[in-house]
């Protein structure tokens, strides 16, 4: 086993344990989090299966803005009700 094969099983099995805590998390600020993780995670593992464009894509939107709005959202609900 190489370990560009090492690599691919470590990010798959880092997905898989953020999207679980993610899902598992009691606070609602860890979960996003943990979803920023995944997009993270995730454009690392495009860019293993060399898919520059799709990483760069996951990585900007997929974990810099949605977790942006979701924040940004949350911290404005906030204000109305204890959310948090």
């Amino acid at each position: 086993m190489s370990w560009f094969n090492v690599l691919e099983v470590a990010v798959s099995i880092l997905l898989i344990v953020f999207a679980i805590s993610a899902v598992v998390s009691k606070k609602l600020l860890t979960s996003i989090v943990m979803l920023s993780a995944v997009g993270m995670a995730a454009a690392v593992a495009f860019a293993l299966l060399s898919a520059p464009d799709v990483a760069v894509t996951e990585a900007v939107i997929g974990s810099g803005l949605i977790t942006f709005l979701f924040v940004a959202s949350i911290r404005r609900a906030g204000k109305a009700g204890d959310v948090l």
